[in-house]
């Protein structure tokens, strides 16, 4: 799919309809305008935005295409003014620590907030959670050979934009490689939302014996994001490290709409919620898989003590609608009776460009392990 395309199919997905109509949806070709075209697709049509792109590339016109980001530095990789969206990702790293998907922190501001409306570690934001590369495709994030991370979430703003990425590792960063694609409009229209990211991890979790087995009302679960406002939910990337054995998962997902008291959306297991099933296989049977929308891209010692998983959840299809109020969770075993190591990233639009997110964990205690 064309990232023009995208950005129209996300659009209508994601509360974004009117921006479809800024990219393409009011854009018939000069001879169909008024009698309809819908045999057309959308990229051979007149468009109403400029295309745009970001990079590191080198500015002298010599080969140097990257940025070094030396220990405790912060690179800024794009600043846009005016109106537009960014449609399009693409990071490549060459760095001497092992762990920089965990080192290196992605922040996005829009508006000019003084706060990020993105903020996560970069392998986090990418579905990388545990620091391991990880190659998959869905259809907002993905990686591919070469350590190519791309993400096609739309992440619309009104009079400007500022991404950054600073090195909270010991080591510098010998060179970072970006693209950003994004497009210029004269306005965007009064419904389209801001774009969030949020990183959150409990390393364990608290472990729980609650009376007859039994969580109504999701007040111990781990939660992936708290926010206030109107918006939609669209889904988390989840990293877990097993701290002990057996399955890890069966904790349902709990979302709370509009009301914090309890649970609007309640489903019926942890492997059920990705979409997967009995165990993603088990034992002895599970096996990775991605898939658009969902997938347990990394499977390693399944059901071991050390065993380690990512997964995806994307609600593309049917975003999680609030209107003033949303806490998006998930029991950590049944009743919450397990205490592995999580590592999350939550992605949702909201009208408005930040919100209050709890302090980042610090570095140390982002690196994924037993402990």
């Amino acid at each position: 799919m064309s990232r023009r395309r995208f950005v129209q199919s996300l659009a209508s997905t994601a509360g974004l309809a009117g921006f479809a109509s800024i990219a393409g949806a009011q854009s018939t070709a000069p001879s169909q305008q008024g009698g309809g075209a819908d045999f057309l697709p959308a990229y051979a049509r007149a468009q109403r935005f400029r295309s745009r792109k970001k990079s590191s590339h080198d500015v002298t016109g010599g080969n140097q295409d990257y940025w070094n980001i030396k220990s405790g530095a912060t690179q800024e990789i794009l600043t846009a003014a005016g109106a537009g969206c960014i449609t399009h990702l693409w990071f490549t790293i060459a760095a001497q620590s092992p762990l920089h998907l965990k080192e290196l922190v992605l922040r996005a501001y829009w508006d000019g907030a003084a706060t990020p409306s993105v903020e996560a570690p970069v392998g986090d934001f990418f579905g990388l959670n545990l620091g391991d590369y990880v190659i998959y495709e869905s259809e907002y994030l993905a990686c591919s050979p070469g350590q190519s991370l791309n993400a096609y979430f739309a992440m619309p703003y009104r009079t400007g934009a500022r991404m950054t990425i600073t090195n909270e590792g010991a080591r510098d960063v010998g060179a970072f490689y970006s693209n950003i694609d994004y497009y210029e409009v004269d306005a965007l229209p009064a419904d389209a939302l801001y774009f969030h990211a949020q990183y959150r991890q409990a390393t364990p979790n608290q472990k729980l014996q609650l009376p007859d087995r039994k969580n109504p009302d999701g007040a111990t679960n781990y939660v992936y994001c708290e926010t206030r406002g109107r918006g939609h939910l669209m889904g988390c990337t989840l990293g877990v490290i097993q701290l002990a054995e057996n399955w890890m998962g069966e904790g349902d997902d709990m979302i709370f709409v509009d009301d914090p008291a309890r649970p609007a959306i309640i489903g019926t297991g942890s492997e059920d919620y990705f979409l997967g099933s009995w165990n993603f296989g088990g034992r002895q049977g599970a096996r990775p898989f991605s898939h658009h929308q969902y997938g347990a891209h990394l499977i390693q010692s399944a059901e071991r003590v050390g065993g380690r998983y990512c997964m995806y959840r994307f609600h593309g299809d049917n975003p999680v609608t609030f209107t003033r109020y949303l806490k998006y969770t998930m029991e950590h075993g049944h009743a919450n009776d397990r205490g592995d190591n999580w590592y999350s990233c939550a992605y949702w639009y909201q009208d408005r460009p930040a919100t209050d997110f709890p302090a980042l964990p610090a570095m140390g205690a982002r690196m994924p392990g037993i402990r």
